[in-house]
């Protein structure tokens, strides 16, 4: 029988910041995964180079049943919290855009920095550590009794790290809602979210004949709004845009997407039509747009002929319907790629189930819920970071 103050179970983000944290303070931390390595999605994220948080940082940029429940958290250890956890080890990084940061050098340089935390705090990870089943027990010291493939754990108070859905090929399992739902906390319905949109048929075609084509969008869903680089795929559309809007999409719902962000086209084809412009379509909006993306865009809206029209040729009609196409294009994804691809998963526990202050159950004394495990969602540019160190951290001062 092993014993120890705290078990916590998934060594990712959020496990391995609680996992330091608490042992920080004096307790003894066994951190167990089912996986061989621990930080797997750390290791992957941004490309290889961790976008680990970000200068902006705020509540608004979390999406929850409950908006209000993450603001304690990422009061108490912001951004620059952990910038000074960095900053002790003179890791090299860099803005990229839009506040998010990333290593200069890899990923495995965070990883790396959260696993000097723990070792030198004497925590104990064990990898390849499934877990069969948790109980509830009465002993002196302990609550919660773990059956494992390494034989039984016990623990005075217990951590549930385990992540969301996404990317189940990196071990993303549903453990953490299983134990939830095993002690009484509701779930809030879960989506694949910070995912690529899938097309079909002709929409598809269209996506598939642009495929690897990338260009600055606004995309516009439910009342929210980004302005991103949106690319073409061979199942539909990704990039920054996309993903973000995707937090907000649900099935059925139609997206728009203006091609020419901060331009305005009817006035300007007016004022090129007025000018006596003898050139074609083509070669005046290839200053604004790809001319791969102008020739199928045109096509797939029947539009062809219009290309080789001479701008001063153009009608008012057809200034209205080039300007319609181009900056207020409505389309309904046929969905997205699923948890195979997805960055997070929107939805989970319950927040109202979950002290927004310690993240223990309120219905479970000594059980902790952390991470992507609860719904809570953040936008794309190191915000699900953010929430992990938050949350890991935010709980290991009541352990």
């Amino acid at each position: 029988m092993k014993s120890y103050d705290v078990v916590i179970i998934g060594a990712g983000a959020a496990g391995l910041m609680c996992a330091a944290s608490a042992a920080a303070r004096g307790r003894r931390v066994a951190l167990l995964d089912h996986a061989n390595k621990v930080g797997k999605k750390i290791l992957m994220s941004g490309g290889g180079r961790c976008n680990f948080t970000n200068y902006n940082i705020e509540s608004a940029n979390y999406l929850s049943s409950n908006p209000h429940f993450c603001k304690s958290a990422l009061a108490r250890f912001t951004q620059w919290d952990f910038l000074a956890l960095v900053d002790k080890y003179n890791l090299a990084y860099h803005e990229k855009t839009l506040g998010q940061l990333f290593c200069d050098n890899k990923a495995k340089d965070i990883l790396s920095i959260l696993l000097t935390e723990c070792e030198q705090h004497g925590v104990d990870i064990v990898t390849q550590c499934a877990i069969a089943s948790v109980h509830k027990i009465e002993a002196p010291e302990h609550r919660y009794q773990l059956e494992s493939s390494m034989g039984p754990w016990r623990c005075q108070s217990l951590v549930i790290a385990t992540g969301g859905l996404s990317i189940p090929t990196m071990g993303a399992t549903g453990f953490g809602y299983d134990i939830a739902k095993q002690f009484g906390l509701s779930i809030k319905p879960r989506a694949a979210t910070l995912v690529p949109f899938t097309f079909k048929e002709e929409l598809l075609r269209l996506a598939q004949s642009l495929a690897g084509v990338s260009l600055p969008v606004t995309v516009d869903c439910r009342q929210q709004r980004f302005a991103e680089a949106l690319l073409f795929t061979h199942r539909g559309i990704s990039g920054p845009a996309v993903l973000q809007i995707s937090n907000y999409w649900h099935p059925d719902d139609a997206i728009v997407i203006d091609f020419l962000p901060g331009q305005s086209l009817e006035p300007l084809l007016r004022q090129w039509r007025d000018s006596g412009e003898k050139a074609g379509l083509t070669k005046r909006l290839s200053q604004y747009l790809p001319k791969r993306f102008i020739q199928a865009w045109f096509e797939f809206h029947a539009q062809q002929s219009t290309l080789e029209t001479p701008v001063a040729q153009l009608s008012n009609t057809d200034i209205e319907r080039l300007s319609e196409l181009l900056h207020r294009w409505r389309v309904i994804p046929t969905g997205t790629e699923g948890y195979r691809t997805a960055e997070v998963t929107r939805g989970g526990i319950n927040t109202d189930e979950v002290s927004s202050k310690t993240f223990e159950a309120k219905k479970a004394p000594g059980l902790y819920f952390i991470g992507e495990v609860l719904d809570v969602t953040g936008w794309l540019g190191g915000f699900n970071f953010q929430w992990a160190w938050a949350s890991g951290y935010c709980a290991a001062q009541a352990l």
